[in-house]
């Protein structure tokens, strides 16, 4: 069982979409007794931890982020027992588990909202969320100008009983997750009492979706034109946010073994960003500047030095992702010609160069592990699957139907794991709730396991280094120059970790030792590949770190 302090500060963290897991039951849907039966896998790919997108009840309107009872677990995916039963086992094998908690919003179905409803206007059960009066003569129009993040519009209109228009409710999400008001002394208890229900199960932390968007501006302004000034956007980074987490924080700190905070943070300004991991708030937050950059070394040098340099004041760790459930999957996001990632250029029928994408991903699984702080994994990445283009008629993200059908939604990188077999649903449990592709076959588990050159012993072999080196936990990073397409950096005095992104194999600097490389070498790095080297026989780690 882990006892070491500091734990999350150079973790492996592993994300976990149970519907799309493993199916322990049969039913086709991934479930928690499906995470358990593979527990062993996990421990041999050698994570510290496992993040659980949300496992609560909820109609799925968004995937299970629009949570209908935070106090216990879907019956899809098992029981409040099985999931007590999974972070007691999954800790004995020294792995913790993180859940999600969704601070901006609940379920339309959630009690609190359905007794708003019944409510009525001016009730305290409707003070609990932004319920407010249409503008114009009759109220038929919304009360803001607010933007959705899901594109669309950020009220719906409620009816009375009488069957005329009555009050509008906020949803900077679909219209089945109505804001939470969080001015509202309620909203505030209670989430502080869902910590402590899941900290006196065992939970190891929390990661706090869309961190910088509970807090509203209650005058409901219009948006700013042009950029707001810091804090005084009416519904992103207000200030009033960080007494929110350092309540929280002191939840957290009155639990030993040290709680994490890990917030979902989205901001371009740095030293914004930095105020959620001051050391009385949140333990780190999720970096997804590098994870938006397209293949290009310029860009992702730069946003690795920004990445340091705003965590480095405040003492707090980096994270690393390539991906996760909401985001393209790395293997096919850069085998095309715009490599980068933005929500609102999602197509389908991008081209796509498998090949290259699954070269540049195995290159950049090892760059990011090279990296000083946390690891963050998407659950099938490690296989390097690819993202599926879906046919229109099994979609199920909102993200699809918001958009008018123009952007293929989130569920191509939501496709069941393979694990074993040469055919659907590849060892996963039931007929898939999702369809695996045809070809699938040579990404299962049990291929991979055999194959030395698999994206899966990668992945295996970087993590174990990632332990076993001591340069990887303590070395800092120092940038070596070896051209404008290359990035290169010590990790402390022995480690060198080099990426080519040009066009052309390079040279390797003098070295006593190949710890891993991402692609066959023979005396030099060809493109599109990184490799990790050794310039002496290599200290091992002395913290207990397991091999």
């Amino acid at each position: 069982m882990p006892t070491d302090t500091g734990w999350w500060r150079d973790a492996v963290i592993y994300q976990v979409y149970v519907r799309s897991f493993a199916d322990g039951s049969g039913d086709g849907t991934g479930d928690l007794a499906g995470v358990r039966d593979r527990l062993g896998y996990l421990k041999e790919l050698g994570v510290d931890a496992i993040w659980f997108t949300p496992w609560y009840p909820s109609p799925l309107a968004d995937g299970g982020y629009d949570v209908q009872d935070y106090r216990d677990i879907d019956p899809r995916f098992g029981t409040l027992a099985e999931a007590e039963q999974l972070i007691e086992e999954a800790l004995a094998l020294g792995i913790r588990t993180i859940i999600d908690i969704v601070p901006n919003h609940i379920s339309d179905q959630h009690e609190w909202f359905q007794q708003a409803l019944a409510a009525g206007p001016g009730s305290p059960e409707r003070a609990r969320f932004w319920f407010h009066p249409g503008r114009g003569e009759n109220g038929d129009e919304m009360p803001t100008d607010w933007v959705s993040s899901f594109q669309g519009s950020t009220w719906t209109r409620t009816t009375n009983p009488d069957g005329t228009p009555g009050e509008w409710y906020l949803h900077l999400f679909t219209r089945e997750q109505p804001d939470l008001n969080w001015n509202h002394p309620d909203v505030r208890r209670e989430h502080e009492d869902i910590l402590r229900f899941w900290f006196d199960r065992g939970v190891a932390g929390v990661r706090i979706d869309s961190a910088a968007m509970p807090v509203k501006d209650a005058a409901l302004p219009s948006l700013p034109k042009g950029t707001a000034a810091p804090g005084d956007h009416p519904h992103i980074d207000r200030d009033e946010l960080h007494d929110i987490y350092r309540d929280w924080r002191a939840v957290a700190d009155e639990y030993e073994g040290e709680r994490v905070l890990v917030g979902e943070v989205w901001l371009d300004d740095a030293e914004r960003f930095a105020r959620y991991l001051r050391s009385d708030e949140m333990h780190t937050a999720f970096n997804f500047d590098f994870m938006t950059q397209p293949w290009n070394a310029a860009a992702m040098r730069a946003s690795i030095t920004r990445t340091l340099a705003e965590h480095e004041p405040i003492g707090a760790p980096a994270t690393w992702v390539l991906s996760n459930h909401d985001i393209t999957r790395p293997v096919t996001r850069y085998g095309r010609a715009d490599s980068g990632f933005a929500f609102l250029r999602k197509r389908f029928g991008t081209p796509t160069d498998i090949a290259r994408g699954t070269q540049r991903a195995r290159a950049a699984a090892l760059l990011v592990a090279a990296l000083p702080g946390s690891l963050y994994i998407y659950q099938g990445d490690e296989l390097g699957l690819p993202e599926v283009e879906l046919p229109r008629e099994v979609i199920q993200d909102p993200m699809h139907f918001r958009s008018e059908g123009v952007d293929p939604g989130r569920d191509g990188c939501r496709v069941p794991l393979p694990w074993s077999g040469t055919s659907a649903p590849y060892g996963f449990g039931g007929t898939a709730w999702l369809p695996q592709p045809a070809d699938w076959s040579t990404y299962t588990v049990e291929a991979q396991r055999s194959d030395p050159t698999s994206m899966l012993n990668l992945y295996r072999q970087a993590i174990a280094l990632r332990r076993s080196q001591a340069d990887f936990a303590t070395g800092e990073l120092e940038w070596l120059e070896l051209g404008a397409d290359i990035i290169a950096f010590h990790r402390g005095d022995n480690l060198i970790s080099i990426t080519n992104l040009s066009a052309t194999p390079v040279p390797l600097p003098a070295h006593h030792e190949v710890l891993l490389s991402s692609a066959p070498l023979g005396g030099v790095l060809p493109p599109d590949s990184t490799v990790w080297l050794a310039l002496r026989e290599s200290p091992e780690r002395s913290d207990g770190a397991q091999q």
